[in-house]
């Protein structure tokens, strides 16, 4: 299915635009209502995840990795660790930079349909419940209150990943990156990256509490089923 014409130059209003205003706000509105909600629950779970990572690993129980934001800027992204300390990245970096590029070769195909260079090996015990339940992302409501990310918006990627980008995947950056976005609801691990960009672009032309709604509904009910983690 393809949702987006990449040749497509037909005006739409910007993010920024004055009549997103009022969607912009009750956007932002929306996001703090929930985190801060969220924040009397989440903080004693944090509390547990992180004492339960230090005792099955050493290192910190937290992984912080710079990320591109809206309009290109560059923020902390804060996740719970769910690899060892040890981890050495040198290789998932020359995995991602092609799966981005869309060149990884034959012998990726199975790897590629999980989008995750990871071995199974280099992921702790407790990342590995993290994973599938989605609870590593929990720590991003930080970057939510933040204003740094919203609940709702495309994954951020790190910077040698956007190096990658052709120049109609920039309009995924548009908007705040998101801790859930409709790439994961719609496909989540198994899109290629020309897939998850055009789902992700097709929501910025699309933007509406109506549609953030239906996505903060659909995320609730595939990561209580654990259909597409890992």
């Amino acid at each position: 299915m393809d949702l987006v014409d990449h040749h497509d130059q037909s005006p739409r209003p910007e993010p920024g635009h004055l009549s997103l205003q009022p969607y912009l706000l009750s956007k932002r509105i929306l996001d703090l209502a929930i985190s801060l909600a969220l924040l009397p629950l989440a903080v004693p779970l944090m509390a547990i995840i992180a004492l339960a990572i230090i005792l099955d690993s050493p290192g910190s129980p937290f992984f912080i990795q710079e990320r591109v934001g809206k309009d290109r800027r560059r923020f902390r992204m804060v996740k719970f660790r769910t690899m060892r300390a040890d981890h050495d990245d040198s290789r998932d970096r020359a995995f991602m930079q092609a799966y981005v590029a869309g060149r990884l070769n034959q012998g990726d195909e199975e790897q590629a349909f999980i989008n995750k260079p990871i071995k199974k090996g280099e992921i702790t015990r407790v990342g590995r419940i993290l994973r599938k339940t989605s609870l590593d992302e929990l720590p991003q409501l930080v970057n939510v209150l933040r204003g740094e990310m919203s609940l709702i918006g495309p994954r951020p990627n790190v910077p040698w990943e956007v190096e990658e980008y052709q120049e109609w995947h920039f309009e995924r950056l548009d908007v705040r990156p998101g801790i859930t976005g409709y790439a994961q609801v719609y496909g989540r691990s198994s899109l290629s990256f020309d897939e998850i960009a055009a789902r992700d672009i097709h929501y910025v032309r699309h933007i509406g509490l109506k549609m953030d709604l239906h996505i903060l509904w659909r995320t609730f009910w595939i990561v209580f089923s654990g259909r597409g983690a890992g």
